[in-house]
């Protein structure tokens, strides 16, 4: 057998040429073992006789080059398929491109025309390489005026291919004016090309992307539209219909949940028609059945505005080496008429539709695609992605029932108390109800028979809502500290202390996370609540709550994204079949694409709450006047005899969290906030205490270290604290107790431990140490308050979030006052960045 040289080796001088026998035994322990101890090598030899003239060395550098090999056939490979992925968006670019061109042909013509006419005059022209109209100027209305049918399958067939042409003069052509999705850039690590209508009928999105599954895949998962799409509640399939070609007709009705409660839901009566071109593309495409059509018709549903759906759809082409091409059309009326008028840029706005709708179906199908690919790998807590997608899913359409509240679903609404502001609903449906009585680690086990759900809305002006949701996130505190009655429901202490007189604050939360999506775009975690519950009753009660989180909403450069926090409280042994009852927040931003803020502006948020100091003009920022829409909804488990009670105190903790949304919502406002708020916390007031310690900081360094911490540009406490303030490296002071926590930290320190200054009080110095910096700053303590100072070594610590941090080295010296008393530590981490 001919062997590369790669397998021979030289000894004294004599090239070793391997038998293939010898090969095979290598190959064999190679598969079990790739990189073998010296011990193990020796034992191949003694039970392997094959192997018995080779010296261990030899074998030693046989696995090393077999290792090379493996990792050349690896990279190869991978590069195979990132030539073939950048090949097929080279040809979707240029598709792309011949499709510009011809809407920029059309609008030239169009231009023409209307210099030599009168501007009353309208225009229809025929695009003959795609058959779509287009309307110059105007509105292009899409949809001819269509000659009546009948529902038989010949009348059915008829509209399906009038639907496709439609559909795919959309898709690759120029009936509908695209204009790119703002913050998108098109890209080989992009989603995909995205782009929004611009002066059709109603709201319309597009996208086109390469995905790596095969034509008939794809089709599958995006018909199955409740799995992908969160605001989808049902697909109902009435009636399928073969056509002659090999392709199929359907009829559907499906429902969408409301976003919000100050809306109903939205359903359609749709024909889908799924067929195969002649190239070999797969097609499915929508539309609504209208009374024009002279077609079956569905009748009006309570609770739901029956909507519009334009041709839509998607046009799946094979690509070459494996994978799909494909195009996604979504074009919707919305019936934006019928919802209140503060409401109606959300049925308005292609963007939102194609955040939600169009973008959603593309970054599924790249998570499935990720995942099989990656079949072999489990993520935290022992979990494969498509278990931790179903969480997900699970969360989210829990909290749209919740939100909605539909009859059918069991939910019943229950008299206020003379105030309108919280919706009360009740559950007794015993499918809702499944599962929930559940035993905890304290041995009891409660015994819950119905589910009550209290929800509000309300307005928020000039507030980002991913900056208002990563506050949420991270700091639980400063909306959850009346904890009492959403923790007793979530741990089911039982009955008769479900509404107690007792205020359950807990001493911090951890996050553990579980997954993130393939843009990141959407988190899956475990919130740990530290000591939760403080009485003596609350001795029988698990001291940690558990919390399974989906987040998502965070990024501030994404236009037209909705926000949520929802949240379900789980046992800790957190099966994956546990039952869920999901509340949170959403944040539905009504004026999407106006707000561009910082993304560093929540850290000072807590001072801004706490001092309430409002900013001189010349630091104010001012992004227009933005408006949200934010949703609550809380559910809880109880017992069918208290229901009077645990809706009054339900009632009480939604109003309590409403009360705290709205003063955080008043920090945040960016027309009180701006990049230097927490900087301007302290200035605008004149504190003097923080010029005073900035002051005996930066004496007490200079005396110990013999340097400068800072430079301030001027004279005087103002500018010491400024700069001290804007120090590239964390910065932070801690008490002289028995047990330090944090006092102050600059910006810089309030970055790396994710928190404010007001939040920074509740964190212990050793809290952010790991055990390896713990034992170096007890074995560096002495020298701290005999010499005072003193330089630890390197390593990790965590943040607030648990989030691990490393620095290069960290510096501790004594802060003396004005009588040289020692008045805290002061520790600067250097070079710090998060792991």
């Amino acid at each position: 057998m001919p062997m590369s040289c790669k397998d021979s080796h030289m000894d004294n001088g004599k090239y070793v040429r391997y038998t293939p026998e010898q090969v095979d035994a290598l190959e064999r322990l190679y598969h079990d073992c790739p990189k073998p101890s010296s011990v193990r090598r020796q034992q191949l030899i003694r039970e392997c006789p094959i192997l018995s003239n080779i010296e261990p060395k030899q074998i030693k550098v046989w696995f090393q080059n077999r290792r090379c090999r493996e990792k050349q056939r690896k990279e190869a490979s991978r590069l195979q398929g990132v030539n073939r992925k950048l090949t097929a968006m080279n040809k979707l670019l240029m598709e792309e491109n011949d499709r510009l061109q011809k809407q920029v042909s059309q609008l030239v013509y169009e231009n023409s025309y209307f210099r030599q006419h009168t501007p009353s005059n309208a225009l229809a022209t025929k695009d003959t390489s795609c058959e779509s109209v287009v309307t110059g100027g105007q509105q292009n209305h899409l949809t001819p005026q269509h000659t009546p049918r009948d529902a038989s399958p010949a009348g059915l067939l008829s509209i399906a291919e009038e639907t496709l042409t439609e559909f795919l003069s959309k898709a690759t052509g120029t009936a509908v004016e695209w204009v790119q999705m703002p913050g998108m850039k098109p890209g080989p690590d992009s989603i995909g090309i995205v782009a929004i209508s611009h002066g059709c009928t109603g709201v319309a999105a597009r996208a086109c992307g390469l995905v790596g599954l095969e034509p008939t895949r794809v089709a599958e998962i995006l018909k199955d539209r409740p799995s992908w799409f969160r605001d989808c509640r049902a697909v109902e399939v009435l009636n399928v219909l073969p056509t002659a070609n090999g392709g199929t007709t359907e009829l559907l009705y499906m429902q969408l949940y409301a976003p919000t409660t100050l809306a109903p839901g939205r359903d359609f009566w749709l024909l889908r028609y799924t067929s195969v071109m002649d190239d070999g593309s797969l097609v499915v495409c929508e539309r609504s059945l209208s009374n024009t059509q002279n077609g079956p018709s569905m009748p009006a549903v309570q609770n739901f505005v029956r909507a519009e759906m334009l041709p839509s759809g998607y046009l799946i082409r094979p690509c070459d080496g494996g994978g799909s091409i494909i195009h996604i059309v979504d074009h919707m009326n919305l019936e934006a008429w019928n919802v209140p008028e503060v409401l109606r840029p959300l049925y308005e706005s292609s963007t939102v539709l194609a955040q939600k709708v169009t973008m959603a179906a593309l970054r599924h199908l790249k998570q499935i695609a990720q995942d099989i690919s990656q079949s072999s790998n489990v993520s935290n807590w022992g979990r494969r992605p498509a278990a931790l997608r179903a969480l997900s899913h699970r969360l989210s359409r829990g909290f749209n029932e919740a939100l909605n509240g539909f009859g059918d679903d069991g939910w019943s609404l229950i008299g206020n108390d003379g105030m309108d502001d919280v919706t009360i609903l009740v559950n007794s449906n015993p499918e809702k109800l499944m599962g929930l009585n559940i035993s905890f680690t304290n041995g009891y086990t409660s015994i819950s028979n119905s589910v009550l759900c209290a929800k509000a809305s309300m307005l928020l002006q000039n507030v980002p809502p991913a900056i208002l949701l990563r506050f949420l996130r991270e700091h639980r505190s400063e909306w959850a500290d009346n904890f009492d009655t959403y923790s007793a429901a979530a741990v089911k202490i039982g009955p008769s202390n479900f509404l107690g007189t007792r205020v359950a604050n807990f001493g911090g939360q951890v996050v553990l996370p579980l997954a993130q999506t393939i843009e990141h775009e959407e988190l899956l975690e475990v919130i740990k609540l530290e000591g939760v519950g403080q009485s003596p009753e609350d001795s029988m009660m698990p001291r940690d709550l558990f919390l399974l989180q989906l987040c998502s909403g965070m990024d501030e450069n994404a236009v037209g994204t909705c926000g949520e926090l929802i949240f379900a409280p789980i046992d800790a042994s957190f099966v994956e079949d546990a039952p869920l009852l999901p509340s949170g927040f959403r944040i539905i931003p009504l004026d999407p694409g106006k707000d561009a803020s910082s993304p560093n502006r929540t850290l000072d948020l807590a001072s801004a709450l706490e001092t309430g100091n409002k900013p001189s003009s010349d630091l104010a920022v001012t992004n227009g006047n933005s408006r949200s829409v934010m949703t609550i909804a809380f559910q809880f488990a109880f017992e069918n005899h208290m229901q009077e009670n645990v809706a009054c105190g339900a009632r009480q903790y939604v109003r309590s969290i409403i009360s705290s949304v709205q003063r955080v919502a008043l920090a945040l406002s960016s027309t009180n906030l701006g990049p230097n708020s927490g900087l301007r916390s302290m200035l605008g007031g004149t504190t003097p205490e923080a010029h005073t310690l900035a002051r005996w900081i930066c004496q007490s360094y200079r005396n110990y270290m013999g340097d400068e911490l800072v430079k301030p540009n001027g004279e005087g406490s103002e500018s010491i604290l400024k700069a001290l303030w804007h120090h590239s490296d964390a910065i932070l002071c801690c008490s002289l107790k028995a047990v330090p926590v944090f006092t102050f930290a600059n910006q810089a320190g309030l970055d790396m431990l994710e928190t404010t200054l007001v939040a920074l009080q509740d964190i212990s110095l050793e809290k952010i140490f790991d055990d390896h910096g713990r034992k170096n700053l007890c074995a560096e303590f002495p020298q701290i308050m005999n010499q005072g100072f003193a330089t630890l070594q390197g390593g990790i610590c965590l943040s607030s979030m648990s989030r691990p941090i490393s620095y290069e080295r960290s510096v501790a010296w004594k802060v003396l006052d004005e009588d040289a008393n020692p008045h805290c530590f002061c520790f600067m981490f250097v070079n710090w960045s998060f792991v």
